[in-house]
């Protein structure tokens, strides 16, 4: 029996079509199967891989980590070094009110993490969320999740949740003294690479500040330069209360984080103690990984001061009558076709032609075009000539 079969029998799987690339090895922007075919990454892991696969540093401190020691004790009981290095590190390219950083295994139990400190901090219950919104599929992130396709089979949620359409008035207005956190993605992902005016965002964190509510930006995709800055909140001159990273954080190993206040944080420690606790959250070998990949990023400034032009030839090249619209933040974008259809017959060619790319959980007429910051201006053009060509091969 041939490992796809074996796949499809014992792995779990998470929808009825898989991509299906039998994985050999990954070096740069390039992926390469067990029969030798080689393919651009045309998403980056879903923005895993902002500094592309196989980086040496990386691997190093993962090798030295693993040989040094990997799991010792539940989270927050002793001291270790790859994770208050990391913490330290990250909060230095923060604001001072992200100072604490708490270390989880992923981006959605970041999002379970800070709902719970921001009712802890508030001790309210209510909820805001955005439509067409992605933090995650566990219970807690489901319940803010922004598609009741999504939610309905797994009702009842969490209580005292309300979804408005992101960037809108009626958002805003719904923001009242029982009001607990809003959160919302700085660019919103699943929705086709949506971003809010500047005007929106800040009238969105006056109107928080106004009633005290807790205003929790969830970057865990547009985060570690993905727009074109290493947060996106900083195109919006906002700060959050609370932070929300993953995906990129942990430079390919599993890691997610929500970053606060320490003097907030603080409050998840007592009444009850342990209010919030994980045992392989922070795994010493994700946080040196995150830590190795971190400093590769801010020291290759080129990789995101490259955004813009790199931007360009995305949205330059990727034009053709079959394409409806695109929408582009960063080196991030959507390329709209007339029907899910016709995108997934795209997105299938694409990956036929040696391009891997995706569509989006609520655009689904729409693929994603994302990969490594680290991609070159010859790549690039590789990448569009192969989604022009397979958008070709459908007239076909």
């Amino acid at each position: 029996m041939n490992n796809r079969q074996l796949f499809l029998d014992h792995v779990a799987q998470t929808s009825p079509k898989p991509i299906g690339i039998e994985m050999a090895s990954a070096e740069g922007v390039w992926l390469t199967d067990t029969n030798g075919k080689k393919y651009i990454d045309g998403i980056a892991g879903f923005s895993v891989c902002n500094i592309g696969h196989g980086n040496p540093a990386v691997i190093k401190a993962v090798q030295e980590q693993a040989a040094a020691y990997m799991h010792v004790i539940v989270y927050g009981e002793f001291i270790e070094q790859p994770q208050v290095a990391y913490a330290k590190l990250l909060t230095q390219y923060l604001p001072p009110a992200l100072n604490c950083v708490y270390f989880t295994n992923s981006g959605a139990e970041a999002t379970e993490g800070a709902m719970k400190l921001a009712k802890r901090i508030t001790n309210r219950t209510k909820i805001i969320a955005a439509n067409n919104s992605y933090h995650g599929s566990t219970q807690g992130a489901l319940s803010v999740m922004g598609d009741e396709y999504f939610r309905n089979a797994f009702r009842p949620l969490l209580p005292d949740v309300y979804h408005y359409d992101y960037g809108s008035d009626e958002l805003i207005e719904a923001i009242d003294s029982a009001t607990a956190c809003v959160i919302i993605e700085t660019v919103q992902a699943e929705s086709g690479v949506t971003a809010p005016s500047e005007k929106w965002m800040k009238a969105l964190r006056a109107k928080c500040d106004q009633h005290c509510v807790l205003l929790i930006l969830d970057e865990i995709q547009a985060g570690f330069g993905r727009t074109g800055t290493l947060w996106a909140f900083e195109q919006y001159d906002i700060v959050p209360d609370i932070l929300l990273l993953g995906k990129a954080l942990g430079g390919g190993m599993p890691l997610g984080a929500f970053i606060a206040y320490q003097r907030l944080m603080n409050t998840l420690t007592y009444a009850p103690v342990l209010g919030h606790i994980t045992t392989f959250g922070g795994h010493p070998v994700s946080c040196a990984a995150g830590k190795a990949a971190f400093e590769e990023l801010i020291a290759h400034t080129e990789w995101i001061n490259n955004i813009p032009s790199k931007a360009a030839i995305l949205k330059t090249r990727l034009q053709h009558p079959s394409i409806v619209s695109v929408n582009c933040f960063g080196l991030w974008m959507s390329v709209q076709f007339a029907s899910p259809k016709m995108t997934q017959a795209v997105a299938h060619a694409c990956v036929q032609n040696g391009l891997v790319t995706d569509w989006f959980l609520f655009a689904p007429d729409r693929i994603r075009i994302a990969p490594p910051l680290i991609i070159t201006e010859e790549e690039l053009h590789r990448l569009c000539d192969m989604v022009l060509k397979s958008i070709d091969e459908q007239k076909k």
